[in-house]
């Protein structure tokens, strides 16, 4: 079955990122700051963690120092889903190094390392990659900076940019922890560490390395746009190199982070349903003559999980709910098959092509809650925090049974074939949130009351009850 389980599911202890940054393709994203005078020049360290979402294959920067086009710096997610490291000075090709491997995943965090000194003896030590916590060593094409050559990226007086290249190209997906270092060449270690009861790797506190003058630490914790201490792009290393943010908004600030994963959407499963994806993997565009559903990149076999769905723009029957395995063709609807539930927008709950239950209709403007109780095998759906048929997932009140013992997967997807849009709310959503409500961990931002004992679909969750 072509899912993604839950992944980086570590205990809930130690050091803790609280926000990351959501980047949407379409709306060419990026953060832009000038930099000073550099430490020096010839030794830097990129230090960021990133999970990507929709658009994959499509080039897309994360780092760039774009002058013109004989000069520039760029890291960069390739057409072939490698990661591209190229600099140019004056027309010479300084740094080519582009990984053999594809990354892919859109379900887990990924560290990244990018370690430079130039004054190495070794060429291959001059520039160094690092994938959550191991030097990467197999390139496809690997083209090493001759020695004492400049790392474009440290310049002084260059304009370092984040989440595009060469004015579009732009990244998609999620970032957080982003750290530059200016003048000095650091391992890994310096940044994460492997988890002592997992072996995943991890992030910890970097308050203490010390940055130089053009280093800064990116945390996201503002919501604000300018260019200062209160702004999205706000540098917390002590030093004020704080980032213009260009087409992004409050609701751009996630979090869903590196020590705190949530499930989006798997764009990756979706050879049936032919949806679109926008937003960090939370929006869905049904595919115009696709019968078929979406499901969440991480399945539960355990625990009660909640969350919401709300209706963008419809024109089609549209479903939300569950299901245990992916759809097997484009007419396998959200309740087609035995292995679905789907609550229909005319009110209607439907499991094996059989209405289960008829509920009220819901529309355009409303938002659909799925409660998943795995210990008990129940289902609940809610309409507007509603929850429907007199049922109370918090005392098991007129549940939906559900087949036992089986791997499910929240799901979404329409019927007619005509496009609908979605905004799926797992407890980071990417829509404005007039109330607010969290779980009983404090987990989330959902619009509705969480019912109690059920949990948002994140890792931290899933250490404790998954």
């Amino acid at each position: 079955m072509p899912l993604i389980l839950g992944t980086n599911s570590i205990k809930d202890t130690g050091f803790d990122v609280s926000n990351s940054l959501r980047l949407n393709y379409a709306d060419d994203p990026h953060l832009n700051h000038e930099t000073g005078t550099a430490t020096n020049t010839d030794k830097a360290t990129l230090s960021f963690w990133v999970k990507r979402s929709a658009n994959l294959g499509d080039g897309q920067g994360v780092f760039a120092e774009d002058t013109d086009g004989s000069n520039k710096f760029v890291l960069l997610f390739g057409g072939d889903d490698q990661i591209d490291v190229f600099q140019e000075t004056a027309g010479t090709v300084d740094i080519n190094l582009v990984t053999n491997r594809e990354f892919r995943d859109v379900a887990a965090w990924m560290h990244v390392v990018l370690a430079y000194d130039s004054s190495q003896g070794t060429a291959a030590n001059r520039v160094k990659l690092y994938i959550n916590g191991v030097q990467e060593t197999s390139f496809s094409t690997a083209v090493y900076p001759a020695s004492n050559v400049d790392f474009r990226y440290n310049k002084n007086s260059i304009t370092q940019e984040i989440g595009r290249y060469e004015g579009g190209n732009s990244f998609d997906g999620y970032l957080s922890e982003i750290v530059f270092i200016d003048g000095l060449q650091l391992a890994p270690d310096q940044f994460g560490e492997f988890d002592s009861d997992s072996a995943i790797w991890k992030p910890k506190d970097v308050s203490g390395l010390t940055f130089g003058n053009s280093g800064f630490y990116l945390q996201f914790k503002e919501s604000g746009t300018s260019a200062n201490s209160s702004g999205i792009g706000a540098d917390t290393s002590g030093n004020t190199s704080h980032f213009t943010v260009t087409n992004l908004a409050a609701t751009d600030q996630s979090t869903d982070t590196c020590t705190n994963n949530f499930t989006t959407w798997n764009a990756l499963d979706n050879f049936y349903a032919g949806a679109t994806f926008s937003e960090g993997n939370l929006y869905m565009t049904t595919g115009e003559s696709n019968e078929s559903f979406n499901l969440s990149t991480i399945g539960v076999t355990s625990g009660k999980w909640y969350f919401e769905n709300k209706d963008i723009s419809s024109s089609a029957e549209h479903f939300a709910g569950i299901s245990f395995s992916s759809p097997d063709a484009n007419s396998d609807w959200l309740g087609n098959n035995t292995y679905s539930w789907g609550y229909r927008n005319n009110g209607q709950v439907y499991n094996g092509q059989n209405v289960v239950v008829t509920y009220n209709s819901w529309g355009n403007g409303d938002t659909v809650g799925v409660a998943l109780d795995m210990d008990n095998n129940r289902l609940y759906f809610s309409k507007n925090g509603t929850f429907q048929g007199s049922s109370n997932p918090a005392n098991g009140t007129n549940p939906i049974s559900i087949t036992a013992d089986k791997t499910y997967f929240f799901g979404a997807g329409d019927k007619t074939g005509n496009a609908c849009q979605m905004s799926a709310n797992f407890g980071s959503p990417a829509h404005s949130i007039s109330s607010g409500n969290t779980d009983g961990n404090g987990f989330g931002n959902f619009e509705y009351a969480v019912p109690s004992g059920y949990f948002a679909l994140c890792t931290k969750n899933l250490a404790e009850f998954g």
